[in-house]
């Protein structure tokens, strides 16, 4: 009897060993987990545990230990001592390290599942059941790193909360920041309480050199450290959702703050409050923070070191340039600040001589669109560089003289294109604005160039700075690509398509001067003449409206600005245009009055086509494209006798003529025989 229990416990050990061996023999035997394997035998408890217990391990690849920066891994960080598959992974994990220092499951919008900022590989989950042992090995892309004190300290912090951690902050690894500042700021306005709030919760929490204005600190009060927790949710930057506002701490019927992640292409991670309803003490708008150091796991959640305090506007645009660099950290302003987020903005404008910036300090009030560093990386930007003339004006066509954030933007774009006057001369910026909040997409045409606002609303004490993704003024799409990208031009852009008159206009060895009514020019077509506007978008009469679009073109091997044909017009009296079918006899002119909105704050001399007697208002002259220029006009070039309707159809009076000469032809030619 004692024999068979003898052997029976033997044939169980053997079954327990077999188990381990699996896991253990597919860690030893996966070339890319070898660095992992190799921590994991030298730790007596994690061996232990892979022989003798269920649990999950989270093994990091050998490429994730590459990119590694710390000295130390802790392979007991990766091992929790329960099997948890893909899909019952729980949103808190306690580790094995000491302490049992939390890990954190979330998703991100793909639904790829991350534990704390290392997102596991679906598809090389291994999990094994024997002897009544589950264990689960999920591989992740980067190696978890806990939150430990200094080495040689004396007091050792286990698995502390966002409080101690802000307490205690000195005796931790963190890259030789500090958060002194906020800390006392933290105590002085009895807010403790935020920071060992039991639950999951993001803690953003600005370092020392945020500070170095002299008042700053002072401006952080109770609302403004709430607005740096965003309660009951965990964020790790690598499953951040860009640019998806939560709801802070700060969020009641009488302040209203959001915060959110985002990612520059250089991959640097930002995060942003926007003061969506403000105060007395907290204006409204967006603040920019770079994340110094991220990804800091506490027990009630993760904790983000940020260069400056969210909330707090205190900086004018000119210092938000010239200090932060685009957000810089001032830490490594000297070393780093190639890393701003404007930086080639802000270069640009001391390389031109730096007179801009001045222009900008000088302005009460001032809305800068500053295109990021990416929008620079053009050779048709290089090439312009050199031409300081022509450069000053491109940067005057991103300055506006006005407070203008995204609300005032919408209020005038409620029935119209919203116009504004730059501080060029007779230079508008047009926006558009579709979609509403957080889904809302804003753009920008000036000079040629549609950009799109890639981040709005950046408050300063005197004005905004809105980030575009393309520089103005300096075109990089054809006439074509310009007309299917521009919202005021849709309806030229549809007739040209259906028939077929689109095809040449991205053509880049030959020059369009191209005359083009906008949507509302369209629209009034339909008041005067309803039957023929129905059948000008009808693709059954294309060649009547190709007719009509040809003597809007002008092809020439040059392009002609408006200056140009009010220049010829003074000179002979009018301006005759080669088309594509004819030609085009116009005189321009250039006459004061109101064409754009009530926003423009002085008299703007517009320009005026004569065509048949009749005028017709230019919307905006000179978008300049690679391959020509559009001139946007208030009314197609069309009167009511170009335009006959019998029976259903209609022809234009260059295809009655075509027509005509086609049956004199015929009937000289039967005559002949």
């Amino acid at each position: 009897m004692f024999a068979k229990a003898a052997l029976l416990m033997v044939l169980l050990c053997a079954a327990s060993a077999a188990t381990a061996a699996d896991l253990a023999d597919r860690l030893r035997d996966d070339s890319e987990l070898s660095q992992f394997y190799s921590l994991l035998e030298s730790n007596a408890i994690a061996n232990s545990t892979l022989s003798l217990r269920s649990c999950t391990i989270f093994v990091p690849t050998n490429e994730a230990f590459q990119r590694y920066k710390s000295k130390t891994a802790h392979v007991l960080y990766h091992i929790t001592t329960a099997a948890y598959s893909q899909q019952n992974l729980p949103n808190t994990i306690s580790s094995d390290m000491d302490g049992n220092p939390p890990l954190y499951i979330t998703k991100n919008s793909n639904g790829d599942i991350f534990v704390n900022n290392a997102r596991i590989i679906p598809s090389l989950t291994v999990e094994t059941n024997s002897g009544g042992k589950r264990q689960v090995m999920h591989i992740i892309d980067e190696v978890l790193e806990p939150l430990t004190a200094k080495s040689g300290d004396s007091d050792p912090i286990s698995n502390p909360d966002a409080l101690k951690f802000l307490q205690q902050a000195e005796q931790l690894n963190l890259d030789n920041f500090n958060v002194r500042t906020y800390r006392n700021q933290v105590t002085l306005a009895k807010k403790e309480s935020v920071f060992k709030s039991p639950g999951t919760h993001t803690f953003l929490l600005p370092v020392d050199e945020g500070f170095k204005l002299s008042a700053r600190s002072s401006l952080v009060d109770a609302k403004v450290i709430d607005g740096h927790m965003i309660p009951n949710t965990v964020i790790f930057t690598a499953a951040a959702q860009h640019d998806d506002p939560k709801t802070s701490a700060a969020f009641e019927d009488l302040l209203k703050v959001t915060v959110s992640f985002f990612k520059q292409k250089n991959g640097k991670m930002y995060v942003k409050s926007n003061t969506i309803v403000g105060d007395s003490k907290h204006r409204e708008g967006v603040v920019l923070a770079e994340i110094v150091k991220a990804n800091i796991p506490v027990r009630n959640g993760v904790v983000h070191l940020i260069h400056r305090p969210l909330m707090i506007i205190d900086t004018t645009v000119t210092q938000f340039l010239q200090k932060n660099f685009g957000c810089n950290s001032f830490k490594f302003m000297n070393e780093n600040s190639e890393n701003g987020a404007l930086r080639k903005f802000y270069e640009v404008i001391m390389d031109n001589g730096g007179a801009v910036l001045d222009d900008i300090n000088n302005l009460s009030e001032v809305t800068i669109l500053a295109p990021s560093n990416e929008a620079w990386n053009s050779s048709k930007i290089n090439n312009l560089l050199a031409d300081r003339k022509k450069l000053r004006q491109i940067l005057n066509m991103h300055i506006i003289k006005d407070r203008l954030n995204v609300e005032k933007i919408r209020q005038k774009n409620a029935n119209l294109i919203a116009q504004v006057p730059t501080v060029n001369n007779n230079t508008f910026l047009y926006f558009n604005v579709r979609g509403e909040g957080s889904d809302a997409v804003i753009t920008v045409e000036g000079g040629g160039v549609n950009a799109t606002v890639i981040q709005a609303d950046v408050a300063q004490t005197n004005g905004y700075v809105h980030i575009i993704d393309h520089v103005l003024g300096v075109p990089y799409t054809t006439v074509l690509g310009k007309l299917e990208s521009d919202p005021m031009m849709s309806d030229t852009y549809k007739m040209g398509e259906f028939s077929h008159f689109n095809d040449q206009l991205n053509n880049t060895q030959r020059l369009f001067t191209y005359f083009v009514p906008r949507d509302k020019g369209w629209q009034k077509t339909e008041l005067d003449y309803p039957s023929a506007h129905k059948k000008l978008f009808m693709p059954d009469f294309s060649y009547h409206s190709k007719s009509i679009l040809e003597r809007h073109l002008a092809i020439a091997d040059r392009v002609y600005t408006m200056k140009d044909l009010v220049q010829y017009s003074q000179e002979s009296g009018s301006v005759i245009l080669p088309t594509f079918r004819d030609s085009l006899k116009i005189r321009v002119e250039e006459e004061n009055g109101h064409l754009h909105d009530e926003y423009a704050s002085h008299e703007w001399t517009g320009y005026v086509i004569t065509w048949n007697h009749k005028k017709i208002n230019v919307y905006r002259p000179d978008v300049e494209c690679t391959n020509g220029i559009i001139h946007v006009i208030d009314y197609p070039i069309l009167e009511e006798k170009d335009v006959v309707v019998s029976g259903g159809s209609y022809l234009t009076e260059s295809t009655i003529c075509i027509t005509l000469a086609n049956l004199i032809m015929i009937t000289v030619a039967k005559l002949l025989n």
